[in-house]
């Protein structure tokens, strides 16, 4: 064995993927995990700072003046989330995402959006390349994120009452700005612009028949997310979530729905359109009532590094160590194969029995640490 070669292998030995390096490559379909799921959507986190402090995710008792987010040396650069992109995509992902935290607070993000939308799957096809914003800084960088080679973003919107609005974000930033945020990546081509709008019960509900009689009509999907028991922050409870399949006949009695076909497998969202033919569709996202890991295809990867095979995990594996050791791409490949290999999560179709098990001691990581 070369010198090269016992380098790399003892350097694998060092990065808990080391027991997926016999893990096989399936040559027509990509990486499957245990439970036979393809690898095919990575979802990037790029900054773990947010300039919203929205009550369900970064809450600012938690998230205050004083909260140490991550220093900018600890962040993945742009040419090692390119590169982990790039091995990424041989190894089967078709999709990537950029989150946060707030993507658009990262300094440069046209120049990142650029590199991404320069890689192609092995036979040459586009990836899925989108981006996941509270909408903020949208209309200023709109055109540039289109021009660098974004397909779309998904825009929150929890609420169209403006004192409301303001209530959940915390920081008193107006309805009226996300919505021009809206309007503005539509006009750069930012589209179908997604708007999703995470429900808790008591806080926004009241406002279901509301959101889907403003987007009727538009070319906009609007996706209602159930409340989930991300991380520990949040105070979480079950009797907050607000069931889809409410929604679903909320909207239904008013303006009745038929369901549509998924547009590929894995779709996160369950979609209707409405049965007089008016334009609009609304999806509803369900993972705590109608569970879909049977059929997830995301990993994710932390700002600074660290891959998750799933929203609710309580730990990831280093990437970043990996990267900036020398690694040849191979290894790299290898430890992403390893990891997925071996996953078999399932959090949401087991969430009570995980939930009674928990204790207090069980912590699972924030979503505006790996997104959402």
């Amino acid at each position: 064995m070369s010198a090269r070669s016992h380098e790399s292998a003892a350097r694998q030995g060092e990065f808990r993927s080391a027991p997926g390096r016999g893990a096989t490559m399936l040559p027509a379909t990509g990486l499957t995990d245990r439970l036979g799921r393809e690898l095919h959507d990575l979802r990037i986190s790029i900054t773990d700072r947010c300039n919203f402090r929205c009550v369900y995710c970064m809450p600012k008792e938690i998230f205050g003046r004083d909260f140490q987010f991550m220093e900018r040396s600890e962040l993945l650069t742009f040419e090692e989330i390119e590169r982990l992109a790039r091995v990424a995509v041989s190894l089967g992902v078709r999709k990537l995402r950029l989150t946060g935290g707030e993507p658009l607070l990262r300094r440069g993000v046209e120049e990142l959006v650029a590199r991404l939308a320069a890689i192609h799957t092995p036979d040459g096809t586009p990836l899925d390349l989108a981006l996941t914003t509270n909408g903020s800084a949208l209309p200023v960088k709109a055109e540039a994120l289109a021009a660098a080679g974004l397909g779309r973003v998904t825009i929150s919107l929890d609420s169209l009452r403006d004192e409301r609005f303001q209530a959940m974000n915390d920081v008193r930033f107006p309805v009226r700005r996300v919505l021009e945020a809206i309007v503005a990546a539509e006009a750069a081509g930012l589209g179908p612009v997604k708007v999703n709008t995470v429900l808790k019960r008591g806080m926004n509900d009241d406002e279901i028949l509301e959101l889907a009689e403003h987007f009727r009509g538009a070319p906009h999907p609007l996706r209602f997310i159930e409340y989930m028991d991300v991380g520990s922050s949040n105070g979480w409870e079950l009797k907050d979530v607000v069931p889809s399949a409410e929604v679903i006949s909320r909207i239904s009695e008013v303006y009745p729905l038929v369901p549509v076909a998924p547009a590929h497998p894995g779709e996160t969202a369950k979609r209707w359109r409405y049965a007089d033919g008016t334009p609009g569709e609304i999806g509803v996202i369900s993972s705590v009532t109608g569970a879909f890991c049977g059929d997830c295809t995301r990993a994710r990867v932390s700002a600074e590094g660290k891959l998750f095979t799933c929203l609710f995990a309580s730990e990831g594996t280093d990437l970043r160590a990996l990267l900036r050791s020398g690694a040849a791409d191979d290894e790299l490949a290898a430890a992403l194969t390893g990891v997925w290999h071996e996953r078999d999560d399932r959090y949401s179709e087991i969430r009570s029995q995980a939930s009674a098990n928990r204790g207090g001691s069980t912590r699972r990581i924030e979503m505006s640490y790996i997104g959402g």
